[in-house]
């Protein structure tokens, strides 16, 4: 039996006669079934009996979401005596809607449910047992654009300037049409039900296309291809592997800078915190230049970057970004030698965004290739604050 087992996703059920004693979930079923009969055993019930197993039987699935997604649906229909052993449903997880407009994803355990007042509840998912839910989280937000925004808000929210919002914050979308496009087809999903997302999702992908809404079309026919290739969001091996690479990289903090060099009484520059999760406005300084005087972005950035050093109180970044090139990468280079600097041209054509690093570490420039969105975003935020901070300056003129 298990040597016919295949290297995907998926979920293994253990029986004992005609009894289902224990169900879990796999990034590989040939390899997570084989590892209870050929690692040491470490004590836990389900290894000590695992002789006593008469029968496995296991259903593939096309991702490891989609494998906790199914084990959830067991767990909660049949209650697996070794899934529900001692205390463990105790921090099972589940996911759930609030019961508003514009409803939001959240979790909660199993044993704060008795204290919780369900009337708050839109719609309730689980238990997932043993599942990063920061990981599953952030990928069905990403996946189908759930707001974690408040409607009437002055400016855009940090996913929409990421394409990853609909706009909620700016009003842009009513409740009823985000029902349509996000909520109905984030519950079809978490119900497992793939096959019918995809189809609603074609067909608005189709509708939009005719009625020559080509940036929503567009966005539907990116949603379709992760949907279609969502073991790219593996969430166990490949958000172990990224939590373990960002506890590596350690990073915390990113500074990005700009200089907005214009006329004699003009010239400023910026300096925008971001961390993982986006911007962080309380820790953002700006800079009047004081002892530039003629028309130079790399003297302006050096003076800057010399101000910025006398703050030892600030907390360290990780990775400083400059709006620049060769020039302002080897400036940041020289200034600030044991951290990593680069910088994003606009290229010859003022269209094309170019990456130039100055430092040669693998696993960072690997993470910044992956996140080129988030440090983009760095760079329009450096350059947006930058500039009203110009204006500024103009207006009290």
């Amino acid at each position: 039996m298990i040597k016919n087992l295949k290297d995907v996703p998926g979920i293994y059920l253990f029986y004992k006669d005609n009894e289902l004693i224990y169900v879990g979930k796999a990034t590989s079923l040939k390899n997570r079934v084989k590892s209870y009969f050929s690692h040491p055993k470490t004590g836990r019930p389900i290894e000590l009996l695992i002789k006593e197993v008469t029968q496995i039987k296991t259903i593939e699935t096309d991702s490891v979401i989609e494998a906790a997604i199914l084990e959830a649906k067991y767990i909660k229909k049949m209650r697996p005596r070794y899934n529900v052993i001692g205390k463990d449903d105790k921090s099972w997880i589940y996911l759930y809607l609030i019961k508003e407009d514009f409803p939001k994803l959240k979790t909660i355990r199993e044993h704060e449910l008795k204290d919780f007042d369900k009337k708050k509840v839109k719609k309730l998912f689980g238990p997932y047992p043993n599942i990063k839910t920061s990981e599953m989280l952030r990928i069905l937000h990403s996946l189908f654009f759930v707001s974690k925004c408040e409607p009437n808000q002055k400016r855009p929210c940090f996913d929409y300037q990421i394409k990853k919002c609909l706009g909620v914050c700016i009003n842009k979308i009513n409740k009823d049409e985000y029902n349509k496009r996000v909520i109905k087809p984030l519950i079809q999903f978490l119900n497992g039900n793939k096959k019918a997302v995809i189809k609603n999702l074609e067909r608005q992908m189709k509708k939009f296309a005719k009625e020559e809404k080509f940036e929503e079309a567009n966005r539907v026919k990116f949603q379709l291809k992760r949907l279609q290739k969502i073991q790219d969001a593996s969430l166990i091996s490949k958000s172990f592997v990224e939590d373990d690479f960002k506890e590596k990289l350690n990073i915390k903090r990113i500074e990005g800078y700009d200089i907005s060099n214009f006329g004699k009484d003009y010239k400023v520059g910026s300096m925008v915190v971001f961390n993982l999760e986006g911007s962080v406005k309380k820790e953002y300084k700006r800079f009047k230049i004081r002892t530039v005087q003629k028309q130079s972005d790399i003297d302006c950035l050096r003076e800057v970057f010399e101000r910025r050093l006398k703050h030892s109180e600030w907390e360290s970044p990780q990775i400083i970004l400059v709006d620049g090139g060769k020039s302002q990468v080897n400036l940041a280079k020289k200034t600030f030698k044991d951290i990593f600097v680069f910088g994003i041209a606009k290229g010859k054509d003022r269209k094309k965004d170019e990456f130039v690093y100055g430092s040669k570490n693998k696993d960072i420039i690997s993470f910044i290739e992956n996140n080129k969105k988030l440090f983009i975003n760095v760079r329009n935020e450096a350059h947006r604050f930058a500039i009203s901070y110009q204006r500024k300056l103009a207006r009290l003129k």
